[in-house]
């Protein structure tokens, strides 16, 4: 039975307060009638606050959550109609912060505002959130507001995200049939190791055979994940956490991006993703009117690929030394293809090199596009090869025994 706590009047009329178990509130009247109290509140103890407790975590679990690509993309359309429209900027954000659905994003868009209202500028209150708006974001906002062309910038960003979105979507769209096809593939795999191998090892032991070293190499691992399933579990996690902290060192980074170049496929796409990312957003930062050095640092940090970041860096280096950018990216033509490069170098001859950047987005968009496409198609042959060579391997392992015992007979 709930626990009350209450408030009563006595005989004298004053308060009284104490807590008492009751089945409900009309059986804790009849509790204090009989002590000469008259009810007047009673709350269940506990229940409200573990309520209000549970709730919270919740709210704050849903303020922790990532904020999407596609949120911050129409966050900067909504806002630049608005601002087009002739709202205020602090007007606006008002609207939005109602309007979001992410608590996390609402919070933050009213932080902004509060922060654009106290007279802070704009770019300036979103960099204090550079995890939701990146340095991409905040010069460019820095800019438009600089040239008194806000809504027009904040249009370029969206559709900048919207092409980046598109990107991302073809890319994991392209791994999703492959990345199924391994898990099944291991998921069977340890069941066939847990299930089946320990009955034909019991009937290997009571043949008493000789065994080939793939058979007692499957055997040894199938008794270790049988006996020892939630330490293997373990063992995996730890092993992905050691990866994961490994991976972020500079020199290991930097040894991984090399051989992914040279992946057959992936090599390719990987230069084609990076080519289209340097040359939307540059094209983005050009025509907000950011310098070319500045914009070539901040490109940098879009780019995924640690060499392709590095050349970038170099080459603002050099551009402040008085090269031009087509010629400072020759040296890396492993990197960037002789196109890129002769393209750049015709829009620097003839001042038109935001244009033409634009143009090659499109094309090494379209290409990349093409070649997800027909990624499937490509994959799906290896697969089969990977698993009919994984399948072959542990049929021969297994039946050779059996096959050397009745040549045997």
């Amino acid at each position: 039975m709930p626990s009350y706590i209450y408030i009563a009047k006595d005989k004298k009329g004053k308060n009284q307060t104490d807590h008492i178990i009751a089945a409900n509130k009309h059986e804790l009247a009849g509790i204090l009638r009989n002590q000469g109290l008259v009810l007047i509140s009673a709350e269940v103890v506990g229940v409200k606050k573990e309520a209000a407790y549970y709730l919270n975590i919740i709210k704050r679990l849903k303020e922790l959550g990532t904020i999407s690509l596609v949120e911050k993309m129409m966050f900067s359309r909504h806002l630049s109609v608005m601002i087009n429209a002739g709202l205020s900027l602090n007007q606006a954000l008002k609207i939005l912060a109602r309007q979001t659905k992410s608590p996390r994003f609402k919070k933050i868009i009213s932080q902004v505002e509060i922060s654009v209202s106290q007279g802070k500028s704009f770019s300036e209150s979103l960099k204090k959130y550079p995890k939701v708006f990146n340095e991409l974001y905040t010069n460019m906002i820095g800019v438009g507001e600089e040239g008194g062309n806000l809504s027009d910038v904040l249009n370029v960003l969206a559709e900048q995200m919207k092409k980046n979105h598109e990107l991302i979507s073809r890319v994991r769209g392209a791994m999703m049939y492959p990345l199924v096809i391994a898990i099944a593939m291991i998921g069977i795999g340890i069941l066939m190791m847990i299930m089946v191998v320990p009955k034909l090892t019991e009937v290997f032991d009571e043949l008493n055979v000789e065994l080939p070293l793939s058979t007692r190499i499957i055997m040894f691992i199938s008794s270790f994940l049988k006996d020892n399933i939630l330490l293997g579990i373990i063992g995996l996690i730890i092993i992905f956490f050691i990866i994961k902290i490994a991976i972020r060192k500079k020199e290991v980074k930097r040894t991984l991006h090399k051989i992914y170049l040279y992946f057959p496929i992936f090599g390719s796409l990987i230069r084609k993703i990076n080519s289209a990312r340097l040359a939307r957003t540059l094209s983005s930062l050009i025509e907000s009117g950011v310098a070319i050095t500045k914009s070539l640092e901040v490109v940098a940090g879009t780019l995924s690929n640690i060499h392709f970041q590095e050349a970038l860096l170099n080459s603002a280096k050099e551009i402040q030394k008085g090269k031009k950018l087509s010629v400072s990216l020759s040296k890396y033509e492993h990197l960037y293809s002789p196109m890129v490069i002769q393209m750049i170098g015709v829009g620097e001859e003839t001042g038109s090199l935001s244009g033409i950047l634009k143009n090659l987005a499109d094309f090494y968009e379209e290409e990349i596009d093409n070649v997800t496409k027909n990624m499937s198609s490509v994959l799906e042959p290896i697969l089969m090869v990977v698993i009919g060579a994984a399948v072959g391997f542990f049929a021969i392992s297994m039946i050779q025994p059996m096959y050397s015992m009745m040549s045997g007979v």
